[in-house]
């Protein structure tokens, strides 16, 4: 799937519940779902700056996709963790770098996040195309 199928999907999902409640609800549930990340990976490298709570990406390179594995103390925060995970990861650099992402707009994320949890998701957004440009310039 693209980038943009899988924002689609999302905002469909989305688009199923009238309530800010149920939304936080599929978060917590999508958090719940990520796969354990490594107590190895719990570094200061690897902690996003910006973010109220403590939240961890890593990234690798697997058949010239990037995969990103993440995770955070905060239940809903690790949920955002999971949906950004669920957009970009398995995608090109190029393709990352490249990406529009609309989906967050239009479930209202952001505007149901606090002023802090908003500029989290911006620093794990930064963080992870940075993570996608230094694997598009080694590619090079």
């Amino acid at each position: 799937m693209t980038i943009n199928e899988i924002q689609d999907e999302i905002i469909d999902e989305f688009s199923c519940f009238d309530d800010w409640m149920d939304r936080y609800s599929m978060l917590i549930e999508l958090g719940n779902g990520l796969p354990p990340f490594p107590e190895s990976d719990r570094t200061d490298t690897n902690l996003i700056d910006g973010c109220q709570s403590k939240v961890w990406f890593t990234a690798h390179i697997e058949d010239s996709m990037v995969i990103y594995q993440g995770d955070s103390d905060a239940i809903l925060v690790k949920g955002i963790v999971a949906l950004l995970i669920r957009v970009l990861s398995g995608h090109t650099p190029k393709e990352i770098v490249d990406a529009d992402l609309y989906f967050i707009d239009q479930i209202n994320l952001r505007e149901h996040l606090s002023p802090t949890r908003s500029n989290g998701l911006v620093a794990m957004l930064n963080q992870m195309r940075l993570y996608a440009l230094t694997y598009q310039a080694v590619s090079k």
